[in-house]
């Protein structure tokens, strides 16, 4: 839980922060698993976790709230 105006990206844990920047990038579970030598399994349970704490449903939500928030940028 989030206490209101805490920004819920803050609430991730490193490794979600870095799983999340991969996803926003368009980097695949699969590219993710290989690059950070975990599991696919491991990468689909930080991607669950990182959905949940952020409110988000899909990989696209996970792109829009990064390109929100300015995490990432249009080139």
């Amino acid at each position: 839980p989030t206490a209101p105006g805490e920004d819920e990206y803050n609430q991730l844990s490193e490794r979600e922060k870095e799983i999340f920047m991969l996803f926003a990038e368009g980097i695949s579970t699969r590219e993710i698993s290989e690059k950070l030598f975990i599991s696919v399994k491991t990468v689909n349970t930080h991607k669950q976790n990182i959905l949940e704490k952020l409110g988000l449903s899909s990989n696209a939500d996970m792109v829009k709230y990064a390109l929100k928030k300015g995490l990432i940028r249009l080139e």
